[in-house]
C-alpha cells in the first residue's frame, strides 16, 4: 500500500458517449429538475392547504413528494454543475455522502410504495374499518419506519463500500457515485461488498415488490366482487395512479441492478429516468388521475395568481 497514493477525491467522468452535448444536456436536465421541484412543491402545498386532503392516502403522497425532491437533489446539482463547465471532481467524503443518500432515499421510497399499497389494500378491502386501522398513530409509525429502514439499508451499503482502501486511479466512469461505479476503483478484495450490495438491493426490491403484488392481488379480487360498474371504476381509479408510479419506479431499478453485463450508456440513461423523469412524473400521475388533488391544486394556483396580481 505504501506504493499507492491514497485517494482524497474522485473525478466524475459523466455520462458515457455524450462528449460535445454538454450544453444541450444542461438545458434539458435543468428543465427536468426545475419541473420536479416545482411539481412536488405544488403537490405538498395542495395537501397542506386543503383540509379534505388530510387523510392517510395524501399523507403518504406528501411523503412521496418530499422523497422525490430529495432524491433528485442527490445527483442533479453536481451533474448540472459539471455540465456547465465546472470541475467534475468530488471529494471522498462527498462521494460517500452521495452514495449514502442515494440509497437511503431510494430504499425509503421503495418502502413507502409498499406502505401506500397497504393503505390502498385497507381502503378497498376493509372500507368500514379504514379510519380505525389507518389512524394517525399508525400512519406516523409507518412513515417513520420507512425512514429508519432506509437509513439502516444505506448505512450497511455505504460502510461496506468505503471501508475499503482506494488508490489511484480515481476516475469514476459515471455521473455520480454509485456502488457499481465506485467499487472497481478499490485496491482490495471487493467480493464481500459486491455480494452484500447485490443481495441487499435485490432482496429489498423483491420483498417490497412481492408485498405490493400481494396487496394488489387482494385488491383486484375485492374490486371484482363490487356489484356496480361505477363502484368498480371508482375503486380502480384510486389505485391506478399508484400502480403507474410503481411501474415507473421499479422498472429502472430492475434494469440497472439485474443486468448480467451492465452497459454504461444504458445504465446512465436508465438512472437519469429514475433520478429525474420519474420524480417529475409522479405529481402529474397523481394529479391527473385524482379530482381532489386537481381541485386543491387549482385553489393553490389561484391564490398564487391573486397574490402576484395584488403585488
Amino acid at each position: 500500500m505504501k506504493n499507492y497514493t491514497v485517494v482524497t477525491e474522485f473525478i466524475l467522468l459523466g455520462i458515457p458517449q455524450t462528449a460535445g452535448l454538454e450544453t444541450v444536456l444542461l438545458v434539458l436536465f435543468l428543465f427536468l429538475y426545475l419541473c420536479t421541484l416545482s411539481g412536488n412543491v405544488l403537490i405538498l402545498m395542495a395537501i397542506i392547504s386543503s383540509s379534505h386532503l388530510h387523510t392517510p392516502m395524501y399523507f403518504f403522497l406528501g411523503n412521496l413528494s418530499i422523497f422525490d425532491m430529495s432524491f433528485s437533489s442527490v445527483t442533479s446539482p453536481k451533474m448540472l454543475f459539471y455540465l456547465s463547465g465546472q470541475t467534475p471532481t468530488i471529494s471522498f467524503q462527498g462521494c460517500a455522502a452521495q452514495l449514502f443518500f442515494y440509497h437511503f432515499l431510494g430504499s425509503t421510497e421503495c418502502f413507502l410504495y409498499t406502505v401506500m399499497a397497504y393503505d390502498r389494500f385497507v381502503a378497498i378491502c376493509y372500507p368500514l374499518r379504514y379510519t380505525v386501522i389507518m389512524n394517525h398513530h399508525v400512519c406516523s409509525i409507518l412513515a417513520t419506519s420507512t425512514w429508519m429502514c432506509g437509513c439502516v439499508h444505506a448505512t450497511i451499503l455505504t460502510s461496506l463500500t468505503f471501508q475499503l482502501p482506494y488508490c489511484d486511479p480515481n476516475q469514476v466512469g459515471y455521473y455520480f457515485c454509485d456502488i457499481p461505479a465506485v467499487l472497481p476503483l478499490a485496491c482490495a478484495d471487493t467480493s464481500l461488498a459486491q455480494r452484500v450490495s447485490f443481495t441487499n438491493v435485490g432482496i429489498l426490491s423483491l420483498l417490497c415488490l412481492s408485498l405490493i403484488l400481494i396487496s394488489y392481488t387482494r385488491i383486484g379480487i375485492s374490486i371484482l366482487r363490487i356489484p356496480s360498474t361505477e363502484g368498480r371504476r371508482r375503486a380502480f381509479s384510486t389505485c391506478s395512479a399508484h400502480l403507474t408510479a410503481i411501474l415507473c419506479a421499479y422498472g429502472p431499478v430492475i434494469i440497472i441492478y439485474l443486468q448480467p453485463t451492465p452497459s454504461p450508456l444504458l445504465g446512465s440513461v436508465v438512472q437519469i429516468l429514475n433520478n429525474l423523469v420519474t420524480p417529475m412524473l409522479n405529481p402529474l400521475i397523481y394529479s391527473l388521475r385524482n379530482r381532489d388533488v386537481k381541485f386543491a391544486l387549482n385553489k393553490v394556483l389561484n391564490k398564487m395568481r391573486l397574490t402576484v396580481e395584488n403585488e
